[in-house]
């Protein structure tokens, strides 16, 4: 096994995991962040990062860590962490393609006694399967005696600023127990809330799957409720607030679920039980509700455009908020794009305002052109599906600011009081 004064760290990819973790490596260990995007690489070297993840300081302070998008210069590193995306196709099935080219990329340039961790959520035993024999084939290496394997899944909330890496605890896992052993220490060396040595690299790729699966189910159920509670008149919120005051109530609230995690996790989990000749139920359910919940907003607005007799062909309908999440620049499988193309098969103009979103970035990713700013007393209805901060503090006086006299307002994330919108989630 290597010698912890000889570690050098290659991170490959260095988006919002790969990133601070490069960062965090880089100010400890020799680290090498590599990245396909010239672009992306130009802007970190000049200590701008537009994830907003990382700042210019903490940057500086990695002190030993360079990038480049050459992937040759990573033949010097022993160490190799991938944090590429995993996301799904249209057909909601694993794409491994980005894994994959990380895998024979890496098979060019491994040496012996090197190691390479994935941090990639996939589904349990996927490293073992897909990419080590990728490795093998073409390196003509041999697992487990000329190159070892590790898995350390990532726990990165984009957004976040009290949970990041180094206070969050670490899954770590090796090929053999040395090479865990090794992993764990590595980790260690960064990681301030220590971490937990999980038995085999199966059991921590599982464990991660079934986090975010977790939180998809809860919060699906918290979607059912509202509908349920919609149709029965009952504010779903003060619901909600009065069954927390059990201890044991677990405080998840409705919403759209988005971003490359939560909406996409529990696809790799049920494709592998599928593959091993069982129907998982539970876990689709709740994917179903949370991948239905666009349709039924646009459906809720358009029975109140009509009873409020609010044309619908040409109306003009502002949403605020493109991000998956608030306070965070990521749009990534935002399901406000899915409530936008609704509302325009319905005939409706729609404008989306986002402060926190880079405009190439929207109409390269969606085709949707952000307006700068929303017009003055132009909209018919106003729908806000993420709370973003500037929202909350623009309040419903500044907001109605936009709308006609007669409007709907929307509020999706409780953004407002119950008494300050027409319709809330």
């Amino acid at each position: 096994m290597i010698n912890k004064k000889d570690i050098k760290i290659g991170v490959i990819g260095l988006g919002y995991v790969g990133l601070p973790l490069a960062v965090e490596f880089g100010s400890k260990h020799e680290t090498i962040g590599f990245d396909i995007d010239i672009e992306r690489i130009n802007d970190l070297r000049n200590g701008f990062d537009k994830t907003l993840e990382v700042t210019k300081e903490e940057m500086d302070s990695a002190s030993r860590l360079t990038y480049t998008n050459d992937y040759k210069d990573l033949k010097s590193v022993n160490v190799y962490v991938v944090t590429v995306p995993t996301p799904i196709n249209k057909q909601r099935s694993p794409d491994f393609s980005p894994l994959l080219s990380a895998s024979k990329m890496l098979a060019e340039i491994i040496s012996k006694n090197n190691i390479v961790i994935f941090e990639s959520t996939v589904y349990p035993g996927a490293t073992e399967e897909l990419c080590i024999p990728v490795i093998e084939e073409i390196s003509n290496l041999k697992f487990n005696i000329d190159f070892f394997a590790g898995y350390s899944p990532e726990r990165i909330n984009p957004g976040d600023k009290n949970h990041r890496l180094t206070n969050i605890k670490k899954i770590t896992s090796g090929s053999t127990a040395k090479a865990a052993d090794f992993v764990n220490d590595l980790y260690l060396t960064i990681i301030k809330a220590g971490t937990y040595k999980a038995s085999s690299i199966k059991v921590a790729e599982a464990a991660k799957v079934i986090e975010n699966t977790q939180r998809d189910l809860n919060i699906a159920l918290m979607n059912e409720l509202a509908i349920i509670f919609n149709k029965l008149d009952i504010n779903t919120e003060e619901v909600l607030e009065a069954a927390g005051t059990k201890w044991n109530f677990m405080p998840f609230k409705p919403g759209l679920v988005g971003g490359h995690c939560i909406g996409v996790d529990p696809y790799y989990l049920t494709y592998k039980a599928q593959m091993i000749g069982y129907n998982p139920k539970v876990i689709l359910a709740g994917r179903e509700i949370n991948d239905s919940m666009p349709l039924y907003i646009i459906d809720v607005l358009l029975k109140k455009m009509i009873a409020r007799k609010i044309h619908i062909n040409g109306a003009n309908i502002l949403i605020l908020g493109l991000t998956f999440k608030e306070n965070c620049p990521d749009i990534r499988n935002s399901k406000v794009v899915d409530i936008m193309l609704g509302l325009k098969e319905y005939g409706a103009v729609v404008d989306v305002y986002d402060p926190w979103v880079d405009s190439e970035i929207a109409e390269q990713e969606y085709g949707i052109k952000l307006i700068d700013t929303p017009k003055e007393a132009h909209y018919d209805a106003i729908i806000i599906p993420v709370a973003h901060d500037e929202f909350k503090k623009l309040g419903k006086v500044n907001m109605s600011l936009f709308a006609k006299s007669d409007h709907i307002i929307y509020d999706i994330k409780n953004v407002l009081s119950p008494s300050e919108s027409d319709l809330r989630l």
